[in-house]
């Protein structure tokens, strides 16, 4: 992957600005409505976009074949955008350059699906066999001819259908540029805005897009349709989209843009056959570049003004740690709520183990993630009464995906406002902070992560990262440092609690805690930061040494 800007302007451009603090008192709590939108899944089933350059490469017809099914697969192929389909079609001309490569296939069924009108194209007759589908292939030509006859019809719902079943969409040319709502029509650095189908969401697609330089017209697209991202697609290479993953196949390259807003850059990553990016963090990203900054000039105060925080660096946890989250959540009676989201596959009978060992009776693990259940009344009706909540460890931005925006987010927030307890380990260690270190999808690599910079901000004005020591963490934090000097970061090393109340944070554990203080520039000396033991306690707010508990 090449990404075209130095890393410094990235860096300053990712933390200058970006979406709302969820900590700062003046602002909303929720997070923006557009970005609570952005369906964390992704896509249903599979699309494969193609820029052009030939009706449909080799490499990326057989990797479509094999997706639709191979010699299982029902095929419909669309030719509507071709202007002169009517006089072609039969041909021998034609049939040996668009329809036999499908057919060496030996796909179950192939049929070609053809109107220009759109009475006919809501006809039940016309799109019984896209109810039968597996797979759809749009050709190239003039994407306005697909829109003409087909948006707004049968054909479009039973497209989304074939999706929602587990089906295939792929397309060359107009039939990349189709796949998207917002829709280049046309123009040569002047983009004509149309509609297309809601296939992609939140994209603006280019297509033939080095061959024929259309760097311009993407960008003035972007600039003219805020929100969106662009991906320009190269002769000879596609992207396959299934679920939130993007992958590039081909012979070139894709070129994904994010465009310059609220303060940051222009953003340009190449990526190369075999790389990968992802859908949801594109779309939040985009969206974000359109609203009021993220990252303030003056970050707010930490300080928790109710109840307390347990804040864990994962990698074991200490019996003396559970102990204090269970006696501030009031003991073991108390309504104790575990959630266990940010793992990829989730066994609720192992959650809240270390609790119920010391005679925990009232737990409750909740590990819903689509929105539907996660709103559900079993949830919020839970959420409602507790006086502790757990937030496990995997990775902090499922919880993101699961809770920003929803009725479930000022739910957690009530927990400590009246009093109680919200803890969490490793990811659920992250999450409380005011941004959110390591929160790309990609890995857990990448310290700042454009789409996910936003934590639930409990405690607020602070970046947590855990495994620190163990993990060698120390210079990620000193990178975050210099280019937001005004937050203070923190880094927990494994088997090692922060306690907080109010804006004392006490170490408690096996290892220990790292404070990181920039407001007035890189400190002196070997180590850019202050490291506590267990018993130690640091001032948030002064953030200065406390001294020990007696």
């Amino acid at each position: 992957m090449t990404l075209r800007f130095s890393a410094s302007l990235l860096f300053v451009g990712l933390l200058c600005s970006g979406a709302i603090s969820l900590a700062a008192e003046n602002l909303p709590i929720s997070p923006l409505a557009a970005l609570a939108q952005v369906d964390p899944n992704g896509v249903p089933g599979t699309l494969i976009i193609s820029g052009g350059g030939v009706p449909a490469d080799d490499g990326i017809r057989a990797r479509f074949m094999k997706i639709a099914g191979g010699k299982e697969a029902k095929l419909v192929i669309i030719p509507t955008s071709r202007a002169r389909y009517e006089l072609e079609q039969g041909t021998p001309e034609f049939e040996l350059k668009y329809i036999e490569p499908w057919r060496r296939y030996e796909p179950q069924s192939l049929t070609i699906l053809h109107t220009r009108n759109a009475a006919e194209a809501n006809s039940d007759a016309f799109v019984k066999p896209l109810q039968e589908a597996t797979a759809v292939w749009f050709f190239g030509s003039n994407q306005n001819l697909h829109a003409a006859s087909y948006l707004n019809t049968k054909v479009e719902t039973e497209l989304y259908n074939l999706l929602k079943r587990g089906g295939l969409i792929g397309g060359a040319s107009a039939g990349a540029a189709i796949q998207c709502r917002t829709m280049i029509g046309g123009g040569k650095e002047e983009p004509v805005m149309a509609t297309g189908f809601d296939l992609l969401p939140g994209a603006i697609i280019d297509q033939h897009f080095l061959a024929r330089k259309r760097m311009p017209r993407l960008l003035k697209a972007m600039e003219l349709k805020p929100g969106h991202w662009g991906v320009g697609l190269d002769e000879k290479t596609a992207i396959v989209v299934r679920g939130r993953k993007i992958e590039v196949i081909g012979e070139s390259t894709a070129t994904v843009l994010l465009p310059a807003g609220t303060g940051r850059p222009l953003r340009e990553l190449v990526l190369k056959a075999g790389e990968t990016n992802d859908l949801v963090s594109l779309r939040r990203a985009a969206i974000a570049r359109t609203t009021e900054s993220y990252l303030p000039t003056q970050w707010p105060t930490p300080e928790v003004k109710q109840g307390s925080l347990v804040i864990v660096g994962g990698g074991g946890m200490p019996k003396p740690v559970a102990e204090k989250f269970l006696e501030l959540a009031g003991g073991p009676e108390a309504p104790i709520v575990v959630l266990p989201t940010a793992q990829e596959a989730v066994k609720p009978e192992l959650e809240g183990v270390f609790l119920k060992r010391l005679g925990a009776k009232n737990i409750i693990v909740l590990p819903q993630t689509k929105r539907d259940d996660v709103e559900s009344a079993a949830v919020t009706e839970a959420l409602a009464t507790a006086k502790g909540v757990w937030f496990g460890g995997g990775r902090q931005w499922r919880f993101v995906d699961c809770y920003a925006g929803t009725k479930v987010e000022p739910l957690l927030r009530e927990v400590v406002a009246r009093g109680g307890v919200i803890g969490g380990s490793s990811a659920g260690a992250t999450i409380q902070g005011d941004y959110l270190c390591r929160g790309s999808p990609l890995g857990n690599l990448e310290m700042m992560a454009e789409g996910y910079e936003r934590g639930f901000g409990y405690l607020p004005g602070v970046a947590i990262d855990q495994h620190f020591a163990q993990r060698k963490r120390f210079a990620d934090m000193t990178q975050l440092m210099k280019f937001q000097p005004q937050l203070l970061g923190i880094g927990i090393d494994e088997a090692t609690a922060l306690i907080v109340r109010g804006s004392t944070a006490e170490v408690l554990g096996n290892n220990q805690a790292h404070f990181y203080d920039y407001r007035k520039g890189q400190p002196d000396g070997e180590k850019d930061y202050l490291t506590l033991k267990s018993g130690q306690r640091f001032d948030l707010a002064s953030r200065k040494l406390l001294e020990e508990s007696p």
